[in-house]
């Protein structure tokens, strides 16, 4: 009744998770049936001599490795410091992963609740930026210094291959709107 049970559940993921299941508690006979299921129904759970060109099967996602980007980000001083970040990753943080040494920066990680990742792009870079800022974003801009028609929050703008390469200069004022409410 239980093999007969199993082969009706042909979902890959339900089918997968029962069949090792039965193969990790070792139950002898039923463990052998359930091995043999899985090579002939999707090529076995695992490579084998048999089926060499079929990928191991997981219930986890695989780890990719999402390729790298180099921002320069320029200091009011003209201090400047190159960092790397992923595909997928927001400015604010390339700034923290590199550990860069930028005074305030990204004071509220990245809640949209300040403006100290106020950065300003090059005219030419802000047109390639593929995401427009959101009313929520505009907002705290209206709050920090040195304000620019090329300005954004580095926890709003995040990286693609188009991006790479930039240099965004960094205010000398950092103004932290959490505090005006008090």
């Amino acid at each position: 009744m239980v093999l007969q049970n199993l082969f009706l559940i042909r979902s890959n993921f339900y089918f997968v998770a029962v069949m090792s299941l039965l193969l990790r508690t070792g139950l002898g006979y039923l463990s052998k049936v359930s091995d043999n299921l899985l090579r002939k129904n999707i090529g076995g759970i695992c490579r084998s001599s048999k089926f060499p060109q079929r990928r191991c099967l997981t219930t986890t996602l695989q780890r990719r490795k999402k390729e790298t980007f180099e921002i320069t980000f320029v200091l009011e001083n003209g201090t400047k410091y190159t960092a790397t970040g992923k595909a997928g990753d927001n400015l604010l943080d390339v700034v923290v992963n590199n550990n860069l040494d930028i005074d305030g920066f990204g004071a509220c990680e990245g809640t949209l609740a300040c403006s100290t990742c106020h950065l300003i792009f090059k005219p030419e870079d802000y047109k390639r930026l593929k995401e427009t800022p959101t009313d929520e974003e505009l907002d705290m801009l209206d709050l920090a210094y040195g304000l620019s028609d090329t300005s954004r929050l580095g926890c709003q703008v995040y990286l693609t291959k188009d991006l790479s390469g930039m240099e965004v200069k960094v205010p000398a004022g950092v103004n932290d709107a959490r505090g005006t409410d008090t």
